[in-house]
């Protein structure tokens, strides 16, 4: 079975074995931030509805279930943001309902805070990682590129309270891009930010695929040290790539239809194939050539390598 809503299992930077859950199309989004790896957003909304069906999520799930180990965490983020789904509650209840033994997490760019209901639905996780880049207009009018309707002291209220009802684990991202987000007025915006939602840990991101915009570049770990310095939260780390060893038990048997699913979401290298389906080199190269000669995918020159992505039909 191909999926559509679900992706992985993959090894993740941050929660171990991940299974990805998608509960919007390409590319739904109330940001369009500079960086995303998902590509440009091409549809901006801060309306919920239900974007994909959920009884052909839970079929998906199911199948997965019925077929592949258990991960570690399922994990809600992909193509866009998933709390625009009126229905993110609903699934969360089902997953919680059927496989009680699970995490799960969501990543979500805290957009809707200030919407009683979105509360309400994630206090269901047992993992929030909400993203927070900037806290001054200007700063978050240029990296994030909201909506008309999103402000971010909103954003900030809404997260402070949250944080002050939930009972999981609060993972703020703040994502770090030089000459953009970086100064110290900034940060300090950002500092007192922090401090009113009291996150159990800060994790400083910087580029790492390509964004929507080609002239931007990470910031070098120097530069995120500096970023931690003048935060100065003693649970304050910088994200690195995901080391942790995986076992066989987690590889897709379907390497095709998996390596579709993923570059489908946001383009990838071999190496980051190779991390994710947890295959050998040589067989990631053969469904790769395999699959440019079928007119599936292309690869593109970047800096760290060749990155490959899905052809439009």
């Amino acid at each position: 079975m191909q999926y559509k809503h679900i992706f992985g299992p993959v090894p993740s930077r941050r929660l171990g074995i991940s299974l990805g859950v998608d509960l919007v199309t390409h590319k739904i989004c109330s940001l369009d931030c500079i960086y995303c790896e998902c590509g440009k957003t091409t549809m901006l909304t801060a309306s919920r509805k239900e974007y994909v069906r959920l009884k052909d999520v839970k079929k998906e799930l199911d199948h997965f279930w019925r077929y592949n180990p258990d991960p570690d965490y399922i994990t809600f983020s992909g193509s866009g943001e998933p709390s625009l789904n009126s229905g993110l509650g609903e699934v969360i209840d089902y997953i919680k309902e059927k496989k009680s033994g699970i995490k799960v997490a969501v990543l979500t760019n805290s957009t809707l805070f200030s919407q009683k209901q979105v509360r309400k639905a994630l206090l269901k996780a047992d993992l929030l990682v909400p993203s927070l880049d900037a806290v001054s207009k200007k700063a978050f009018a240029w990296i994030n590129r909201p909506g008309n309707s999103i402000k971010v002291n909103e954003i900030v209220k809404g997260l402070e309270i949250f944080a002050n009802e939930y009972k999981g684990k609060i993972w703020l991202e703040v994502f770090i891009l030089p000459g953009i987000n970086d100064s110290r007025p900034d940060l300090l915006l950002l500092k007192d930010a922090i401090q009113r939602i009291n996150p159990d840990k800060i994790q400083i991101n910087t580029l790492d695929r390509p964004g929507t915009m080609p002239d931007i570049t990470p910031a070098t770990r120097e530069q995120l040290d500096r970023v931690i310095r003048i935060l100065g939260f003693q649970n304050c780390e910088i994200i690195a790539k995901s080391c942790r060893n995986v076992s066989a038990g987690v590889q897709r048997e379907d390497i095709k239809s998996a390596i579709i699913e993923t570059i489908h979401r946001r383009p990838c290298t071999k190496k980051d194939l190779l991390q994710i389906l947890c295959v050998e080199k040589q067989v990631i190269d053969k469904y790769i050539k395999r699959l440019e000669k079928q007119n599936k995918i292309i690869g593109k020159n970047r800096e760290r390598g060749v990155f490959y992505q899905t052809l439009k039909d």
